[in-house]
């Protein structure tokens, strides 16, 4: 069985590669997600974002790990290409079987609202 490091580990470098596939792999089933910004109860809306966001990503600087048995919080900076700037995010873990149940994503989203705001098309007639 595959470790919960091993696990999150892969996880965590193949979606900041873009590399879907492999991110996917390490959900299980039945997942969900949730961050200050968006939820999904699946993994395919949990990464069909993921290209859009890697856009605008210049770098991800790993700062922190704990791991658990069945859980893990990796804690680390994302440097966007947007007025956002840096991030600091903290990101928890549950996992079953050697997977990937849940992910909780825990990060300051003040600045990230004009952003989608502006992201988002405007309604006919506004």
């Amino acid at each position: 069985m595959t470790s919960t490091a091993d696990t999150v580990q892969v996880y965590h470098q193949a979606r900041f590669a873009g590399d879907i596939p492999a991110a996917a792999a390490q959900l299980a089933d039945t997942f969900t997600f949730r961050s200050p910004l968006i939820s999904s109860a699946d993994r395919t809306g949990h990464l069909a974002g993921l290209p859009m966001f890697l856009q605008v990503v210049t770098g991800v600087d790993l700062i922190s790990e704990l791991y658990g048995d069945a859980e893990a919080t990796l804690v680390y900076d994302v440097h966007t290409a947007l007025p956002v700037g840096t991030q600091r995010t903290a990101e928890h873990f549950r996992l079953e079987d050697g997977r990937i149940t849940a992910i909780t994503l825990i990060f300051d989203a003040t600045r990230w609202h004009a952003v989608m705001g502006a992201a988002s098309p405007s309604a006919p007639g506004s």
